[in-house]
């Protein structure tokens, strides 16, 4: 609370004497003496109440001085400004941009009112109004770094890195290093990263100490370094992340991917392993340690992983698909059955689980189920040469000639040099 305000003694105005029973902590009393400085106080006295009381929290009661003052002095857009401002405060956003509506150009507060409602519609996901506020605010003071800066996080914000970039880099080149505790070499690094210029990134991150980065620009350093093929590196900054924080799931992923092209798969598959305990729903961690477990050949560990993959999101069809293979290859036929047979009741059904089903099918000699499923499968599948190939081995092997010279010249047209499929066509036809 600011001390200057007060004139201690019997000539107190009422709202020096509101904001004395205020420190006191007496509310009746602040209540009686605010309802009389609305009265008999003078603006300018009002006008520092009001700022005050919303220093200190009580937005709705410098709302009513702030109300009341602009009823007064109509042409005070500054007043218009502190309105809005404290109905953003109370999530008005309709009531806050009426307000900011009604400063027109021509007034001082006007550019300021455009980078205001550039935020809000911002923060409601109207980002091509928004830009057009910045746009228009940038254009009236095109020499205003902060009009810039909001440009430039408003395209960070939405994925525009490539528009970012240059802003960015000509605020830097004027020496604005920080913006509003923004750091702009930091944004710079991070941009050129996700536009996927991995050389101009490093250059901009390694700049930064690694005691003043943040996760995330830890996390960005780390897959920069990973993509420029520098794994000792990616791995020292992941490590750095996870110990700094933990919880930070997604770079397990990538930790374990670094050590997987350094060489060391056993690291690898216990990074999956510790991000599967920091978040037991990642399925992209059970996916990748099922993979290095299959480089591994923990083939036991393969299945488990995948098992606790489909059950953390038995929809992702990923983990659907490589755990029937695992079933496939490993001659469990009626388990993959047994697996699949749930997902034919989805709406929209993918076409390779039709086509495992007919191979474990025909692997229990249960033709008749076989021919449903590859059946089904072929539209989605019939540009596959290895599942052309797949059916067609089936079809002669249950004698079905003509299907089988039909899927047979289909065939050779996507597999011109297959010698053996060009006899068997051939063999067939002099029949």
């Amino acid at each position: 609370m600011r001390t200057d305000f007060f004139v201690r003694g019997d000539n107190m105005s009422y709202s020096e004497k509101a904001l004395d029973e205020l420190q006191k902590n007496d509310l009746e009393e602040f209540k009686k003496n605010f309802k009389e400085a609305l009265k008999s106080d003078s603006d300018e006295m009002l006008f520092s109440l009001a700022e005050e009381l919303y220093s200190l929290g009580f937005s709705d009661d410098a709302l009513k001085i702030y109300k009341q003052l602009l009823a007064k002095y109509p042409d005070e857009d500054e007043i218009r400004t502190y309105i809005a401002d404290i109905l953003i405060s109370k999530d008005e956003t309709d009531e806050a941009l009426n307000c900011l509506n009604e400063i027109k150009p021509g007034s001082p507060y006007y550019i300021n009112a455009l980078l205001v409602e550039a935020d809000l519609y911002q923060t409601q996901d109207l980002f091509v109004v928004s830009e057009h506020k910045l746009l228009e605010a940038e254009k009236l003071a095109p020499d205003e770094n902060v009009i810039k800066f909001a440009l430039a996080e408003l395209y960070y914000s939405t994925g525009k890195y490539n528009q970012s970039i240059p802003i960015y880099l000509n605020l830097i080149k004027q020496g604005e290093l920080s913006i509003s505790n923004v750091n702009l070499v930091e944004r710079l690094g991070v941009c050129y990263a996700h536009a996927g210029k991995f050389e101009q990134a490093i250059g901009y991150l390694e700049q930064i100490k690694p005691i003043d980065m943040t996760p995330s620009v830890q996390f960005e350093t780390g897959f920069t370094y990973l993509q420029l093929g520098n794994y000792k590196k990616a791995i020292e900054m992941f490590e750095m992340l996870r110990d700094s924080d933990p919880q930070y799931a997604t770079l397990y992923v990538y930790l374990g991917e670094a050590f997987l092209k350094d060489g060391k798969p056993e690291e690898a598959l216990r990074t999956y392993q510790e991000g599967i305990s920091v978040d037991e729903y990642n399925v992209a961690l059970y996916l990748k340690a099922a993979d290095t477990a299959a480089k591994l050949g923990k083939s036991e560990l393969v299945t488990d992983y995948l098992q606790k993959g489909n059950r953390a999101n038995p929809q992702n069809m990923a983990v659907i698909i490589k755990l029937s293979d695992v079933y496939l290859k490993d001659g469990k036929y009626q388990e993959d059955i047994d697996f699949l047979k749930p997902y034919l009741q989805e709406h929209d059904v993918d076409p390779q689980i039709y086509w495992d089903l007919a191979i474990a099918y025909d692997h229990l000699d249960q033709i008749k189920n076989a021919q449903v499923y590859y059946e089904k499968a072929y539209p989605d599948s019939k540009n596959n040469p290895d599942f052309l190939k797949q059916y067609i081995l089936f079809l002669r092997e249950n004698g079905q000639v003509e299907k089988t010279i039909d899927l047979l010249k289909q065939y050779v047209k996507l597999e011109p040099g297959d010698d053996e499929m060009i006899y068997m066509l051939d063999d067939l036809e002099q029949q």
